[in-house]
C-alpha cells in the first residue's frame, strides 16, 4: 500500500521556524522525484520545493527561496522541509508528491494527506 504521511506542521509566530517530514512507504521512494506544493483557500496549489532522486538537483519558487530548504534520505524514505523566517502568507496546508515518468506519457504520482501550516501571532 503507498502512503506518503506528512507531519510537523503547526502554529508559529511570523520569523519562526518549523520542519516538515514526508515518510513514504510501499514504492521505490530512491525512484521518484519528490516536490512539496502548498494550498491556501481560493488560491491555485504553489509548488514550493523540488528535489531529483539522489537530491542533485533542487529548485525553489521565488517566494521561499533563501528561506526553506528541501532535502531527502533515501535510507529513510523520507523527504524534508525546513521553513524557516516564516511569513504569514506562507499559512497553507503543505502536500508532499511523489513522480516518476514510468515511460512516455505515463507517470507514477503519489500524494500525502496534507499537514496545516499556521503563520500568526
Amino acid at each position: 500500500q503507498v502512503q506518503l504521511v506528512e507531519s510537523g506542521g503547526g502554529l508559529v509566530q511570523p520569523g519562526g521556524s518549523l520542519r516538515l517530514s514526508c515518510a513514504a512507504s510501499g514504492f521505490t521512494f530512491s525512484n521518484y522525484d519528490m516536490r512539496w506544493y502548498r494550498r491556501t483557500p481560493g488560491k491555485d496549489r504553489e509548488l514550493v520545493a523540488y528535489i531529483a532522486t539522489t537530491g542533485d538537483t533542487i529548485n525553489y519558487s521565488d517566494s521561499v527561496k533563501g528561506r526553506f530548504t528541501i532535502s531527502r534520505d533515501n535510507a529513510k524514505n523520507t523527504v524534508h522541509l525546513q521553513m524557516d523566517s516564516l511569513k504569514p502568507e506562507d499559512t497553507a496546508v503543505y502536500y508532499c508528491n511523489a513522480d516518476r515518468l514510468v515511460e512516455p506519457g505515463i507517470r507514477s504520482n503519489y500524494w500525502g494527506q496534507g499537514t496545516q501550516v499556521i503563520v500568526s501571532s
